[in-house]
């Protein structure tokens, strides 16, 4: 094929490229590879230029390339690297659809997850980056609808839309559930009225810093989870001393336990937990129990 005089028929074609006599006709009969001329007997024959762009049809079309952007290539309509980066990106589209899908398969067979469960949960990781973002927006958006956005504790609404663009190129089996899990969670009406109040609340003219955002709060957290690690019961004397230490100041703890009690929720501590998951970021120790104990000892030693 280096002698620029020598033409081939069809058939010297399909030998030398390894291709169907047949596909190589229906492209030339596509004008994807026109024949350079005809033998007396009116036989197709091809020069090494016209085998050439055989070889860039088939190398296209292997790539899945399809028949119009094929010819626009040959025609020059378009760049052959503007087509190659065009498929790349499809590709690696693709490829992290796959690698999500994988994913969902470790998960389920982990899980010995059911056939419905297995439904759910590839719905629910295939979707787009959009339509991923989007399940969280609307959640966001229902939640603090209405609320000034620089009123007090309504900054959680921005966190509250770190869910990343994309899942991981190649996520991990916890990733796909972390996910999973949450696209159910701001799906739950309870869970979304839970955070409706828990923002209202934070948003309200009268409302106040939460004892637990101040030092001294964040220490008596931090006594409520000792606590609670310690076996003490909440109301036993041992928890009146720890109050007495630890919130010295407080007159009334009835109040107190209120306000920590409207913003305290396992689910929302969840929430923070799964995009913690998702994102990649360092888990941190889980507060509300800690809360959940200070606010029972706040009750019983009111």
């Amino acid at each position: 094929m280096t002698d620029r005089d020598t033409l081939f028929t069809i058939g010297e074609l399909a030998r030398h490229t390894g291709l169907d006599a047949r596909t190589i006709r229906f492209w030339s009969d596509e004008g994807l590879v026109p024949p350079t001329t005809r033998s007396p007997a009116g036989y197709r024959l091809y020069d090494v230029e016209a085998a050439a762009r055989l070889e860039l049809v088939h190398t296209l079309r292997d790539l899945d390339i399809d028949m119009a952007t094929v010819r626009a290539v040959l025609d020059r309509q378009t760049g052959l690297a503007e087509v190659a980066a065009a498929h790349a990106r499809a590709l690696d589209a693709e490829i992290r659809t796959l690698r999500v899908r994988r994913a969902v398969l470790r998960s389920v067979a982990q899980r010995n997850s059911t056939t419905e469960e297995l439904r759910i949960m590839h719905e629910l990781a295939t979707l787009s980056a959009a339509e991923r973002q989007r399940v969280i927006d609307d959640f966001v958006d229902e939640t603090f609808a209405g609320i000034d956005p620089d009123a007090p504790g309504a900054h959680i609404a921005n966190g509250m839309r770190s869910m990343p663009a994309t899942l991981p190129d190649d996520p991990t089996p916890e990733q796909v559930d972390a996910w999973i899990e949450l696209a159910e969670l701001v799906r739950d009406q309870g869970f979304r009225d839970r955070c409706r109040e828990m923002a209202v609340t934070g948003a309200s003219a009268d409302a106040q810093v939460p004892e637990a955002d101040t030092a001294a709060g964040t220490a008596a957290m931090e006594a409520g989870a000792a606590a609670l690690a310690a076996g003490i019961a909440p109301d036993s004397a041992a928890a009146a001393d720890i109050l007495a230490r630890a919130l010295p100041d407080v007159t009334d703890r009835t109040a107190l336990a209120d306000q920590l009690a409207t913003f305290t929720d396992r689910r929302v501590e969840r929430y923070w937990s799964l995009l913690a998951i998702i994102n990649g970021w360092p888990a941190r120790p889980p507060m509300v129990p800690g809360a959940e104990w200070l606010i029972a000892a706040l009750r019983a030693h009111a």
